[in-house]
């Protein structure tokens, strides 16, 4: 059997500039294909629109005001909603993964909600809170609350056993345990899972600011579609992106920062 040679052996490391090149590299690919389709006239301007034409949008949209207004209203809303759906999130999660008691309470509703779409509750959460800023975070809570709890309870169950007798055998105490051995233990994977819950944050943000919103950044898109204006559409989804790049690279850097050995 012939060994894997090069970069492509499975899990090889390569160097963060190679890294960052590839990357780099994969965005200008990317880019020139956009602009190669719109220069030789393949795709009409109405359903892609050139570089140029979003670029220069989201340019005047900054000139007017509006984008920034729109950025604040958004980023408002996943910055409380995420928020909300961790505070509650989170510790439930750890005792769902901590004490079977609390699993058979908590797991099972979790995985039953957690199946059902998003989008078919924001007539019903209208309903419940009109819709003004609460109907927002409400959306993006619910996006975010069911799925971070049952995985925040997977991180919990990671923790090794062994390492849990270990401290009862030193005298610990059940909550010293929680507190000095399982969280710190499991933080680094729960920091991956709150990593991943904010990406899930601005999709579930978009849906509510589609349906029910008369601002932010969804908004600004579905306005934009109304009226044919498919550069503005454009631009929305790629702020949208940008911001999500923000908050993820945020979220690593704390990582890297907090958690050198789990690199």
């Amino acid at each position: 059997m012939k060994k894997d040679r090069g970069d492509f052996r499975l899990r090889k490391e390569i160097s963060q500039k190679r890294y960052v090149v590839s990357a780099i590299i994969t965005f200008i690919v990317i880019f020139a294909a956009w602009m190669l389709l719109c220069v030789s006239g393949s795709v009409k301007e109405l359903f892609l629109p050139s570089p140029a034409k979003v670029v220069n949008d989201i340019i005047q949209c900054a000139k007017d005001g509006s984008l920034w207004v729109n950025m604040g209203y958004s980023i408002f809303r996943i910055t409380m909603g995420f928020i909300i759906s961790t505070l509650i999130g989170v510790p439930l999660g750890i005792l769902a993964g901590s004490f079977k008691r609390f699993e058979a309470v908590i797991a099972p509703i979790c995985e039953f909600i957690r199946y059902m779409p998003v989008p078919a509750f924001v007539p019903l959460v209208m309903v419940w809170c009109g819709i003004g800023e609460g109907a927002k975070i409400t959306i993006v809570f619910l996006g975010c609350f069911f799925q971070m709890v049952l995985m925040i309870a997977d991180d919990a169950r990671s923790v090794s056993d062994d390492l849990l007798s270990s401290s009862y055998t030193l005298g610990t105490t059940r909550w010293t345990t929680i507190t000095k051995v399982l969280i710190p233990a499991m933080a680094p994977k729960m920091m991956l899972t709150l990593r991943m819950m904010i990406g899930w944050g601005w999709t579930y943000l978009t849906v509510a600011e589609l349906v029910a919103s008369s601002s932010g950044l969804g908004y600004s898109i579905l306005k934009a579609q109304r009226f044919l204006h498919t550069e503005s559409i454009f631009s929305g989804i790629l702020i949208i992106g940008v911001l999500g790049l923000i908050t993820d690279r945020m979220f690593a850097f704390a990582i890297r920062k907090m958690f050198p050995w789990a690199e």
